[in-house]
């Protein structure tokens, strides 16, 4: 059960970077990060709707952030109750 936990996690850490990135790519209004890498605002990868494209990927990834941030709290929440549970037994034996 940890390591789905820890893997979970980590798949949670990746995307975090993915979608700090995802933003930073963005256009803005004074270009920012976007520019920096070269060519002109006009110029796309994806065509003419680069920045649609990103905007609905950057809600997908906002909307995937906040479910499994919800969950992954919730998730340690009851790892935490259920380790408190065993800690007072254990405690009790050890005193006997």
């Amino acid at each position: 059960m940890t390591f789905i936990f820890y893997l979970a996690l980590f798949l949670f850490i990746g995307l975090c970077a993915i979608l700090c990135l995802v933003i930073l790519i963005q256009e803005s209004k004074s270009l920012g990060l976007g520019a920096s890498f070269g060519g002109d605002p006009g110029d796309s990868v994806f065509g003419t709707s680069t920045a649609d494209v990103l905007k609905k990927f950057t809600a997908y990834l906002a909307i995937i952030f906040m479910v499994s941030c919800v969950l992954l709290s919730l998730w340690t929440g009851a790892m935490g109750r259920a380790k408190s549970r065993l800690m007072p037994a254990t405690i009790e034996q050890m005193q006997e």
